[in-house]
């Protein structure tokens, strides 16, 4: 069996991790399954540049898809901790102005 002229194994095609930023930002994360998927036809058709080519998209998309959840959860517990820490300094009765 030859070995391929671009090396023996494929790069990294980031499929997994692409898959379970799905989670965390789909839009970002779609290109990133998208391309991830590209990588090993590609290597297999002997299109080496595009399979490396296809693995970098997906980490890319991959680590933005990550830092978008990741940023927009910290975000969300930040606002959450200013809205609990408003409602507990909120005084306890209300004034109905003698209704």
């Amino acid at each position: 069996m030859q070995q391929p002229m671009g090396g023996g194994q494929p790069p990294s095609n980031w499929l997994i991790p692409a898959i379970l930023t799905i989670f965390c930002c789909w839009p970002a994360a779609i290109p990133g399954i998208v391309f991830a998927s590209q990588v090993n036809s590609k290597w297999n058709m002997g299109d080496f540049a595009g399979a490396q080519d296809s693995a970098g998209k997906a980490k890319m998309w991959t680590l933005i898809a990550l830092g978008l959840g990741l940023a927009f959860w910290i975000v969300y517990i930040i606002l959450w901790l200013i809205g609990f820490g408003l409602a507990a300094s909120a005084p306890a009765t209300y004034d109905t102005g003698g209704y």
